[in-house]
C-alpha cells in the first residue's frame, strides 16, 4: 500500500499464474476434435440408435435415390394435338403483296417481252432451210374473227420460223458410205402436226397471210358430216373443244385426201372462216412458221401497237384427239 492510502494494483506474476493453472482441474476431453465427431449428447444418442438398428454384417452403402413421381408434362402426341387446336383456332391474315414484288414481276415481264421482240427482229442467215431469213421469230397481228375464240382480232403473236426448218441430206452424198435415200429432205426439229396453229401464205393469194389450225397431215382423209357437223379424220370422229359454232360445208363435204407435203387447215370459228373446206390445201413451202407466244391483247389497257396491252401467254396449239361416236352425237 502506498503512503497516500491508495491501493496499488498488483500485477500477478507469471509464476503465480502458472501455479494457479496447475491447481485448476482440467476436464477430460471425450473426443479428438480433429478426428472424432462432436461429442454432443443428442448426436451421440442418434448415432448409437442408428448403429443399433444396423444389422450385423450389413455393410454401409449409399442409399438409393428417392423415387419421384412423373411430372405432368404432355407427351409429343399431346403437344401435336395442342398445336393443331391452336392452329385451328387461330385466324391467319394473309400478307398483302409488297410493292417491290409487284414491281419485280412487271419488270421481268417487260424484259421478257423486250427479249422476244429483239429475237423477232434479229436476223439469221438466209441459208438456213425453212427459215426464210430475216429472223428466227416474227411477229404477226391477227386480222379477222376466223380463229375465235382461240385468237381475237387485233391480237399480236410471235411465230417460230425455225419450228419446221428442213435440211436436205443429199448435200452429204459425196461422203463415202453415206446415202441420203429416196427422201433426203428431213425436218430439223419437228414436222407440222395436227392441232398446230400456223401462219402461211394463202395458196389462192400469196400476198395475203392466213392463220389457221392444221386438221389433216399428208395421207390423211378428212370428211365433214353435213347433218351432225362433226369432222371425221381417217373415218374417226375427232373431238374439238376449242372451236366456236358448228362445222359446216358448202358445195362439198369431202372426203378430201391430203396430198404429199400439203396440209388440210380450218379456222376455229367454223362459221366464219375461209379454209381448206373450199377445196385447197396448204403446201409445206407456204408455211411461214408455228404460232409460239401471244403478247398483246386488244382487251387489256396498256401501250401496244394498235391499242391494247401486254398479255403474255402460249399460243393455243391443241392436239387433235379421236373421240367416240356416242360422245360425238351428244
Amino acid at each position: 500500500m502506498k503512503d497516500d492510502g491508495e491501493i496499488e494494483d498488483e500485477l500477478p506474476s507469471e509464476e503465480g499464474e502458472a501455479a494457479e493453472a496447475e491447481q485448476e482441474p482440467q476436464p477430460d476431453l471425450p473426443y479428438d476434435p480433429l478426428i472424432e465427431p462432436w461429442n454432443d449428447p443428442a448426436s451421440t444418442s442418434i448415432a448409437a440408435y442408428r448403429l443399433s438398428q444396423r444389422r450385423e454384417g450389413e455393410s454401409l452403402r449409399p442409399s438409393a435415390a428417392p423415387s419421384y413421381t412423373a411430372q405432368p408434362y404432355p407427351h409429343d402426341d399431346d403437344l401435336s394435338e395442342l398445336r393443331h387446336r391452336l392452329r385451328g383456332g387461330t385466324v391467319v391474315v394473309p400478307r398483302r403483296p409488297g410493292i417491290w414484288s409487284v414491281t419485280a414481276q412487271e419488270l421481268v415481264e417487260t424484259l421478257l417481252l423486250a427479249v422476244l421482240i429483239f429475237l423477232a427482229i434479229a436476223g439469221i442467215p438466209d441459208w438456213v432451210p425453212g427459215a426464210g431469213g430475216g429472223g428466227a421469230l416474227q411477229n404477226f397481228r391477227v386480222e379477222g374473227a376466223s380463229m375465235e375464240p382461240s385468237l381475237d382480232s387485233g391480237e399480236y403473236l410471235i411465230v417460230n420460223k425455225l419450228g419446221y426448218a428442213e435440211i436436205d441430206l443429199s448435200i452429204f452424198d459425196w461422203l463415202p458410205f453415206f446415202d441420203s435415200g429416196d427422201n433426203p429432205v428431213h425436218h430439223l426439229w419437228g414436222t407440222p402436226s395436227r392441232g398446230d396453229v400456223i401462219v402461211f401464205h394463202s395458196p389462192t393469194n400469196v400476198n395475203r397471210d392466213f392463220i389457221k389450225r392444221i386438221i389433216g397431215v399428208p395421207g390423211d382423209t378428212v370428211q365433214i358430216d353435213r347433218d351432225t357437223g362433226t369432222v371425221r379424220l381417217n373415218g374417226e370422229v375427232i373431238g374439238e373443244s376449242y372451236i366456236q359454232g358448228e362445222t359446216t360445208c358448202s358445195s362439198s363435204c369431202g372426203p378430201w385426201v391430203v396430198p404429199e407435203r400439203a396440209y388440210f387447215v380450218m379456222g376455229d370459228n367454223r362459221q366464219n372462216s375461209s379454209d381448206s373446206r373450199q377445196g385447197w390445201f396448204v403446201p409445206e413451202g407456204n408455211i411461214i412458221g408455228k404460232a409460239l407466244i401471244t403478247y398483246c391483247s386488244p382487251y387489256t389497257p396498256a401501250p401496244c401497237p394498235g391499242g391494247g396491252g401486254p398479255d403474255l401467254g402460249l399460243a393455243p396449239n391443241h392436239k387433235v384427239s379421236i373421240t367416240s361416236e356416242a360422245a360425238a352425237e351428244e
